[in-house]
C-alpha cells in the first residue's frame, strides 16, 4: 500500500470543509485543475471515491465521512503546534476532548473533570455533551479521548472500549418550600401522590428510582421526564415536582436554584464512568480525573438530619 501523501490528503480536507474544488481553489490559491488532479490521485489510492456529486457541489459518502474525521484532527492539531510554537515555543497545550452523557448532571460533570484543571501543563477543554450511543461512536473515531457516564458500556455496542469506574454516591430529593408545604409528610412518605420529575428512559438512575419507590411503599405521580438534568432542576425550582440529585452537588443544587432538601438515601447509588479506547490510561488529563475519583459513596446521614431540622422549622 502506498504511503499516504499529506498534500492530496489537505486538498481532500479543504474541498471537504468548503464543499467544492472551485472554492477549494480560491482558498489554497491552486487552480482546480490542479485539485481535482490530486484529488483523483488521492481517490485512486484509497481505491474508492469519497465524495458524491449535488450539483456543483460535492457531498462526502461514507468512506469521506471517515478519512474526513481523521483528516480533521491531523490538521486541526498541525494549527494548534502552529500557535504553540508562535506564542509559547516551550510550553505545549495539553488537549482534553471529552464527550459528556446528557444523563449526567453538569455540574457532576464538572466535579468529575475539575483534577485536569490542576495539570502543571496548559490545559484546554473541549466538552461536547450527547447521547451515550452517538458519543461512544465518535471514541471510536478517535474524535474523543474519554467519555463521561452514568453507566457502563453497554455489552451490545460494536466499539471496542474500556470502563474506568469514578466513584459513586448516593441521591438526594430536593422541591420548592411550596411543593413542600403541600407534602408534609416525612421523608420518603411526602413522595406518596406529589408530582415527581423523572430522569429520561436513557438514564440508568430511572429504573433504579422506581424501584426504590416500590420498596419504599409510595407512588408519586409522574409529572415529567428529562433527558436534559438541567432542564429537569428549571422546572423543579419551577415547582413543577420533586425530583433526585446526586447528593455530592446537593449543597450546590440548593444554592444554584433555591430548594429545599426534603432527604436522602444510600439505598439508590449513583455511579459515573470514564470509557476509552484504551485499556491503560495514558492521558495526563485522563489519568489526573480517573486517579483521583473525586466522588465517592456519600452518607445521607447528615444530609437527612439537615432535612428534619428545616421540616422542624
Amino acid at each position: 500500500m502506498a504511503s499516504l501523501n499529506y498534500k492530496h490528503l489537505h486538498y481532500f480536507w479543504v474541498v471537504a470543509k468548503t464543499g467544492s474544488i472551485a472554492r477549494a481553489s480560491e482558498q489554497l490559491h491552486v487552480t482546480p485543475q490542479t485539485i481535482s488532479g490530486q484529488l483523483s490521485l488521492f481517490e485512486d489510492v484509497q481505491g474508492e471515491a469519497l465524495f458524491n456529486k449535488s450539483g456543483r457541489n460535492l457531498e462526502l459518502n461514507e468512506a469521506g465521512r471517515l478519512v474526513f474525521a481523521y483528516a480533521e484532527e491531523i490538521f486541526s492539531l498541525g494549527q494548534e503546534l502552529e500557535q504553540v510554537l508562535r506564542h509559547h515555543p516551550t510550553e505545549r497545550t495539553v488537549q482534553l476532548r471529552v464527550g459528556v452523557s446528557d444523563a449526567v448532571a453538569k455540574a457532576v460533570a464538572y466535579k468529575l473533570l475539575e483534577p485536569a484543571l490542576s495539570l502543571p501543563q496548559t490545559l484546554r477543554i473541549n466538552c461536547r455533551e450527547g447521547k451515550l450511543e452517538d458519543l461512544l461512536g465518535e471514541l471510536a473515531r478517535h474524535k474523543l479521548d474519554i467519555v463521561i457516564t452514568d453507566t457502563p458500556m453497554p455489552p451490545s455496542t460494536n466499539v471496542r472500549g474500556f470502563n474506568h469506574k469514578l466513584g459513586e454516591c448516593g441521591l438526594s430529593f430536593f422541591a420548592t418550600q411550596t411543593l413542600r408545604t403541600k407534602h408534609p409528610q416525612t421523608f420518603p412518605a411526602c413522595l406518596n401522590g406529589a408530582p415527581f420529575l423523572l430522569p429520561g428512559e436513557d438514564s440508568a438512575l430511572r429504573s433504579r428510582l422506581m424501584h426504590w419507590f416500590e420498596l419504599q411503599g409510595v407512588r408519586p405521580r409522574i409529572a415529567g421526564e428529562f433527558d436534559d438534568s438541567a432542564l429537569m432542576s428549571a422546572f423543579g425550582e419551577a415547582g413543577v415536582g420533586f425530583f433526585a440529585k446526586p447528593s455530592a452537588i446537593a449543597d450546590m443544587v440548593m444554592r444554584q436554584y433555591d430548594l429545599e432538601l426534603v432527604g436522602s438515601t444510600d439505598e439508590i447509588t449513583e455511579q459515573f464512568f470514564a470509557i476509552s479506547v484504551q485499556r491503560k490510561l495514558t492521558h495526563p488529563a485522563v489519568l489526573a480525573i480517573s486517579q483521583a475519583a473525586p466522588l465517592t459513596r456519600i452518607s445521607s446521614a447528615k444530609r437527612k438530619s439537615e432535612a428534619k431540622s428545616k421540616d422542624a422549622r
